[in-house]
């Protein structure tokens, strides 16, 4: 009976330790994918953040359901790109008393906006919808994750955060920004070895995402096919931009994952054109430590896989 008394009273004191240590993790929440997986990279090891937004949905108007809402509230730490990205945010982020950090507004980081530099092909009727959101010249290019750089600017805010909100385990927090630091210096290195050879490859792409990737690793896309997701583009409008492919010759045409517009098949067929996806968001992947790596080292793969073929 004693012994049981006893291994009762260990059994609740240590339900309690692991109760207050499970409490104790640092609850991070993150707009998007590519931010969940660089603070995965920073937190590994005292708790693993979540993203804010299902796979697959648009940071530019997703619609906040009761329960995302109760999230967000909850979180102790909320990452998100900006308002010029996430526009559905500002409003509901001013009910937080949490801290939450718009990471475009970091200093140190390298913004690109957009211009002129590259033709784009639009339909006179063309109106923005879901996917197709505001790149108008002079506006911020939010895409920003895919410079390493970046990456590594926003690492160092996580990691100075955690440390703030959790003291006894700073030097952990240290140790795998540390890694994190030097694994993305070595990719970076890798992948302009590996892209070098295709930098004068010519590719299209239907949404200017890739503008910070492209920079880091010299590809630069010849044109973009801005189409509405929700009009077809009329026949002149589609003749002009298979026009455009005729005169490039053998190229690339990228999307974006879950879906190809239809318009891919009719722009390509009888050109030397190659059609593939660019997935600059890393749905599919596990939030891991690597998993930013492995954002990076898809992307890299998809360009090449696709460029390479090019005579």
């Amino acid at each position: 009976m004693e012994c049981t008394l006893v291994f009762r009273f260990l059994l609740i004191i240590y339900l309690s330790s692991w109760a207050l240590s499970a409490q104790a993790q640092v609850h991070i929440l993150t707009s998007i994918k590519p931010l969940q997986l660089i603070a995965a990279a920073i937190q590994e090891g005292q708790g693993e953040p979540e993203a804010l937004l299902p796979s697959g949905a648009s940071p530019h108007y997703f619609v906040l359901r009761p329960s995302d809402a109760k999230r967000l509230n909850q979180a102790d730490l909320f990452y998100w790109v900006g308002p010029d990205l996430e526009n559905f945010l500002p409003r509901m982020l001013k009910r937080r008393s949490q801290p939450s950090i718009a990471v475009q507004e970091l200093p140190q980081l390298h913004l690109q906006y957009f211009a002129d530099s590259h033709e784009h092909t639009h339909d006179q009727a063309h109106a923005l919808t879901e996917h197709d959101h505001d790149h108008r010249p002079g506006t911020v290019d939010t895409h920003l994750w895919l410079l390493p750089h970046n990456a590594l600017v926003i690492a160092q805010r996580m990691s100075a955060d955690l440390s703030a909100l959790d003291p006894k385990n700073a030097d952990h927090y240290a140790a795998n920004l540390k890694g994190f630091t030097q694994r993305i210096k070595q990719l970076d290195q890798q992948l302009k070895h590996e892209l070098k050879p295709l930098q004068n490859q010519q590719f299209f792409v239907f949404h200017e995402a890739f503008n910070y990737f492209e920079q880091a690793y010299g590809l630069a896309h010849t044109g973009v096919f801005a189409v509405s997701s929700e009009v077809q583009p009329g026949a002149k409008h589609v003749n002009q931009m298979r026009a455009r492919l005729e005169a490039a010759g053998p190229s690339c045409v990228f999307s974006e994952p879950p879906l190809q517009p239809r318009l891919a098949q009719t722009l390509a067929s009888g050109l030397p054109v190659q059609l593939a996806e660019l997935d600059a968001l890393g749905a599919d992947l596990d939030v891991s430590d690597k998993g930013y790596e492995q954002l990076l080292t898809n992307l890299a793969k998809q360009f090449s896989t696709c460029l390479s073929t090019l005579k």
